[in-house]
């Protein structure tokens, strides 16, 4: 099958068509959980160790910061991104968690959610191609990378340090789509650990298919 051309001046939304029903997903998933089943962890195994509520704030947090931590100067020079509460929707450190002061219950968690993937949404929509794929930055090569590096067919590669990675754009944005379809997988595991029935489909891409990943189960 022939890929079909996507001119360096289409909207970077052509890329990332999936993010339209991302949110849909997600909420059907959680929907009408009590905070017990929320609240639900265990030390049994590593991917429990995060209850669903704690999966689901990290999942908004994550976006805000690499939108507007790590590439806000380039994405919003004129800091005209519409997001009053930046230092709460990203508390406790660049990639962890909401503030638990102010995002706690899930209505609240999913609306800065929801903001959040509309965030990315307009980005993709304000950005073309070519600029998702010819801006770059460097992160940290940290051991969950040598893994994950191999889910990314361009956009993340190596650079000359060893410590070190380099990300465009393109592959930050399916970096986050990565993350957040890896983290329903485990919203899933938390609930059948609950012996709770699932209730979507979670997308087969991204970190949690890869060969050597943990998918035990409870």
């Amino acid at each position: 099958m022939t890929t079909p051309h996507i001119p360096d001046s289409a909207a970077g939304t052509v890329l990332f068509p999936e993010y339209s029903g991302l949110y849909e997903l997600i909420i059907r998933e959680v929907d009408g959980l009590t905070d017990t089943q929320l609240d639900f962890s265990s030390d049994q195994w590593e991917w429990a160790k995060w209850n669903i509520r704690r999966q689901l704030t990290h999942m908004a947090s994550l976006i805000y910061s690499w939108l507007l931590g790590r590439w806000g100067d380039t994405l919003f020079p004129d800091g005209n991104h519409g997001v009053a509460d930046v230092p709460g929707l990203t508390a406790s450190g660049f990639d962890r968690r909401l503030d638990d002061q102010r995002y706690w219950e899930l209505p609240v968690i999913l609306h800065a959610l929801q903001e959040a993937i509309s965030l990315t949404q307009r980005v993709l929509a304000q950005r073309s191609v070519s600029f998702l794929r010819n801006h770059t930055c460097q992160r940290d090569f940290g051991d969950h990378w040598r893994l994950m590096i191999h889910a990314h067919p361009t956009g993340i590669t190596r650079t000359g340090e060893p410590d070190k990675l380099e990300m465009t754009l393109e592959g930050t944005v399916r970096h986050i789509y990565f993350e957040e379809t890896t983290h329903l997988y485990n919203i899933q595991r938390l609930k059948r650990a609950q012996r709770l029935a699932t209730v979507v489909e979670v997308p087969r891409v991204g970190y949690w298919i890869l060969d050597g990943w943990d998918r035990s189960e409870a």
